[in-house]
């Protein structure tokens, strides 16, 4: 059975704890997408690991993962990632694999990446690895994949910083590499579960471009970066958290008012920790916004909702959604393309009363308080989506199940 797991958001939803605890299930995990701008943490008890690159299922001794054809691979931080998972004890070696389809990002890649940026009139607010470089160069029909590093004649294309940049990490990268097809098919039927990076509004083609990811953060991107037909894909799962956060520039219309909503974006950036795994950067906070999380059910055939950082809300004594966009004299319902529609657009809010008490005790959905369940069955006939997994806090253990996504 072949699960797909991406963001529902705008990035940084939770994806890596809620396929960390999946993948207790799962034989094989792939990351389909993206590459070291990526940081997804888990808790494990007094344990914290911070991934960027490796497939959250790493932890599990048992498991396999790998490195799908849509990633973008930066040899150094691949190492230095594989160094500190070893270094804790958890072994790694014969479990990780990279698709020979997979590209590299060189070194010189990354100072385009940053250059760029400072010299846009609106910056994108990259995280400067060199991820939007190196797929460009693969648009571009001039990226290196980890199967050409057996060609010479395309490695004697390139210039010589970047072969001598690239050998000490040749023979590394190639014992890794498979043909994830081939893999897979012989996998077939094992539970798969396919890991996405960033978020459905970060994609190049469905997000708001331009302030987007270069990668397919989609959920078309697991058949593409997983090398399986979309066919193969048996469901999806969107991951959401309980209010909304951005990194970087471009729209986000539900965004706390730095005026008057200054102390609750304060109190929400601090009580979820709302800074970046990879940069450090604070998130931009604000409330939950159903139009956009309705779209990305939409545009991503969303079986069921992952929702994470509910317990944020426990103590407050009202808890606000976006249900619409006024921009300018109209009430807009559903998601529009244009970035100065967006930007234009302030949050049509729905308001509802707190419950006022923990969740993370709580050992059923059962067992929420009344209030708490109102918010979220709101929210699934919003979305026309059920939600069938809550996230109470940061530990594996803190996860109610619904439905589990591998019943059939």
């Amino acid at each position: 059975m072949n699960v797909v797991v991406i963001g529902a958001q705008w990035g940084d939803e939770g994806k890596g704890k809620i396929v960390d605890y999946l993948a207790g299930e799962a034989q094989i995990i792939v990351r389909f997408s993206g590459g070291a701008n990526a940081g997804h943490t888990i808790v494990i008890g007094d344990e914290q690991y911070a991934l960027h690159l490796i497939p959250s299922g790493i932890l599990y001794p048992d498991k396999k993962v790998i490195l799908g054809a849509g990633m973008v691979i930066d040899p150094v931080a691949l190492e230095k990632e594989l160094a500190m998972l070893n270094e804790r004890g958890i072994d790694t070696t014969g479990r990780v694999f990279i698709s020979d389809r997979a590209h590299i990002v060189l070194p010189k890649y990354i100072e385009i990446d940053k250059e760029r940026d400072q010299a846009r009139k609106k910056p994108i607010g990259t995280t400067g690895r060199g991820i939007g470089i190196t797929y460009s160069m693969k648009s571009d029909r001039d990226g290196i994949r980890i199967a050409d590093l057996s060609w010479p004649e395309k490695m004697e294309e390139l210039d010589p910083v970047d072969r001598d940049f690239l050998r000490p990490h040749e023979e590394k990268l190639t014992a890794m590499s498979v043909d994830i097809s081939v893999f897979l098919n012989h996998h077939r039927n094992s539970h798969i579960l396919f890991e996405g990076a960033q978020g459905a509004l970060l994609d190049l083609d469905l997000g708001t471009y331009p302030y987007v990811s270069s990668g397919m953060s989609c959920a078309a991107g697991a058949a593409v970066g997983g090398a399986v037909g979309p066919r193969s894909l048996d469901k999806i799962l969107g991951v959401f958290k309980a209010y909304s956060t951005r990194v970087g520039n471009g729209p986000f219309p539900s965004e706390f008012d730095s005026g008057g909503e200054d102390a609750l974006c304060r109190f929400v950036r601090e009580t979820g920790r709302e800074y970046g795994v990879t940069t450090g950067r604070p998130r931009r906070c604000g409330y939950l916004d159903l139009v956009a999380l309705r779209y990305a059910c939409r545009t991503n055939s969303i079986d069921s909702l992952v929702m994470t950082h509910l317990d944020v809300y426990d103590t407050l004594d009202e808890i606000k959604a976006c249900v619409a966009y006024r921009i300018g004299d109209r009430v807009v319902e559903d998601f529009p393309a244009s970035v100065p529609a967006l930007n234009a657009a302030r949050p049509v809010l729905r308001s509802f009363l707190g419950w006022k008490q923990p969740l993370s005790g709580a050992l059923s959905y059962d067992a929420f308080p009344v209030k708490a369940m109102e918010y979220i069955e709101f929210i699934e006939r919003f979305c026309e989506t059920p939600i069938d997994i809550v996230s109470v806090g940061y530990d594996r253990r803190e996860t109610i199940i619904r439905k589990s996504p591998w019943a059939k």
